[in-house]
């Protein structure tokens, strides 16, 4: 999986690894995964929505790529 960013699309983090999924529901819940604008809003956006440090997130999604190193 390439590096995340907190522009990249949480619907793009999903389907690059799974196991994204979990830090995804961690954050934001598990509508998030029935939300339509899963496929075009942002982590950054998502995380304003959620009142989360959006570096936060793209830490721990990046942590798990260097954990399972890719």
């Amino acid at each position: 999986m390439p590096k995340v960013t907190k522009d990249t699309v949480i619907g793009e983090v999903i389907n690059m690894s799974p196991e994204a999924k979990k830090i995804i529901e961690k954050y934001f819940g598990n509508g998030c995964f029935t939300c339509p604008g899963i496929k075009v809003e942002s982590l950054a956006f998502g995380a304003m929505m959620h009142n989360v440090d959006p570096e936060k997130i793209v830490a721990e999604l990046n942590a798990l790529e260097d954990k399972n190193g890719n």
